[in-house]
C-alpha cells in the first residue's frame, strides 16, 4: 500500500477490566503481546507508516516494540480515544489517510485491513468505519444509517432509544479517514460530556453535518474485530489464534486430532504426515520431521525430531535431538 496511509494504533489505556498490574496491550495471546498481533497485521497489510499511542506504563510498552518500526507518541492524560488520535497529528502530517486501530484487537487480519483500504479508495468517502453484526450487541455502539446506506451516526448504548437498541450492527472501532478532515473534526469535538473526554465516534456526526460522505466496511466475522477487555476474552482470543494456526498446519498435511487441545508455537515447524494426538505441545523453535508421531499429552520444547520419530504419551523433552525413527517411551523426562 501507499506511504500516504498512516496507521495509528491506540495502546495508551489501562484496561481496568483485566484487573491486572500489567498494561492491557502487553498481555500475552498465542505467544506474544496482543499489541504485536495488531502491528503484525498492519505490517502485513503494507501500510506505509505506523504510529503507536502510548500512555499507561509507556516504557514497558515501548520496550516491547524494539522489533517494530513504529513512531511512538505519548498521551500524557487519558482523555479518550479522540484525544489519543489528536496526539498523533504531527506524526501523521505527511499522510493523506489515517487508519485508526485499537491495540487490544489481536485477531484482526491483514487481509481485512487491505480490503477496507481498497473499498475506501474505490469510493468517494471522506470517512469509512468498520462495522460487524452481533446477535447480542449489548454494550456496543450501534450504527445508524440512512436508506442509501450512508452512516449517519454511532449511538452508544447508554444513549440509544428502544429502536436503536434493536440494531445489531455495531461499531468495530477501526476507522479510515482523510487526514485533513480527521484532525479538524477532532478539534471540534471538545470534551463537553459526562466523561470529560474527546469521543472519537463523534467524528461521524460531524462529517455528516459538513456534507462529507461516510461509508461503512462490514466485516462478516465479528470475532476478528472485537477487542479483548477481560481474561475471559483473552482466553477466547488465544484459542482462536491457536485454531487458525492448527488449521494452516492441517491444510499443509499435518494430522492433528482434537486441534483445540494442541498448542504449537508459530516459530516451530511440523513436517508433512506428522501426527499429533490430543494435548500435545510443541514450542521453542522445535522442528518436527515428516512422519513423526507425538502421542497424547507429550511436551516438546526446543527439540529436533528427525523423520519418523515417535514420542510416547506424557513424555517431556527439552533441548533434545531425536534421531530417525527413534521411539521415546511414554512418560520419559529428558533434558538435552
Amino acid at each position: 500500500m501507499s506511504d500516504a496511509v498512516t496507521a495509528v494504533v491506540l495502546a495508551a489505556g489501562k484496561g481496568t477490566r483485566m484487573k491486572s498490574g500489567r498494561a492491557k496491550v502487553l498481555h500475552q495471546v498465542f505467544f506474544k503481546p496482543m499489541l504485536h498481533h495488531v502491528l503484525d497485521a498492519v505490517r502485513a497489510a503494507r501500510i506505509g507508516k505506523c504510529v503507536v499511542i502510548v500512555g499507561h506504563q509507556r516504557q514497558a510498552v515501548l520496550n516491547s516494540l524494539t522489533d517494530y518500526r513504529v513512531t511512538p507518541v505519548f498521551q500524557e492524560k487519558q482523555l479518550g480515544t479522540g484525544h489519543a488520535v489528536l496526539c498523533a497529528e504531527e506524526a501523521c502530517a505527511e499522510s493523506e489517510l489515517v487508519m485508526i486501530l485499537c491495540g487490544d484487537t489481536p485477531l484482526i487480519r491483514a487481509g481485512t485491513l487491505q480490503a477496507m483500504l481498497e473499498q475506501h479508495h474505490s469510493s468517494d468517502a471522506t470517512l469509512t468505519l468498520m462495522t460487524t453484526l452481533l446477535d447480542d450487541p449489548t454494550g456496543y455502539g450501534r450504527i445508524v444509517q440512512g436508506p442509501d446506506g450512508r452512516v449517519l451516526e454511532i449511538v452508544e448504548e447508554k444513549d440509544a432509544d428502544r429502536d436503536q437498541r434493536r440494531i445489531k450492527e455495531i461499531n468495530a472501532g477501526i476507522y479510515l479517514a482523510r487526514r485533513d478532515f480527521l484532525f479538524a473534526a477532532l478539534r471540534e469535538v471538545g470534551t463537553d460530556n459526562v466523561q470529560g473526554e474527546v469521543y472519537l465516534t463523534d467524528i461521524v456526526a460531524i462529517a455528516n453535518r459538513q456534507g462529507h460522505l461516510v461509508r461503512k466496511f462490514v466485516h462478516p466475522e465479528p470475532i476478528d474485530v472485537l477487542g479483548v477487555n477481560s481474561r475471559v476474552e483473552l482466553a477466547r482470543a488465544h484459542g482462536e489464534l491457536q485454531m487458525r494456526h492448527n488449521r494452516e498446519l492441517m491444510l499443509a498435511g499435518v494430522t492433528i486430532y482434537s486441534p483445540e487441545t494442541v498448542l504449537i508455537s508459530p516459530d516451530s515447524t511440523i513436517g508433512a504426515d506428522a501426527t499429533l494426538w490430543p494435548g500435545v505441545q510443541v514450542t521453542g523453535r522445535s522442528r518436527i520431521g515428516a512422519g513423526c508421531v507425538l502421542e497424547n499429552g507429550c511436551k516438546v520444547h526446543r527439540c529436533h525430531l528427525a523423520e519418523g520419530a515417535v514420542v510416547g504419551a506424557g513424555a517431556v523433552l527439552h533441548n533434545c535431538r531425536i534421531e530417525n525413527a527413534q521411539h521415546i517411551v511414554p512418560l520419559t523426562y529428558r533434558v538435552g
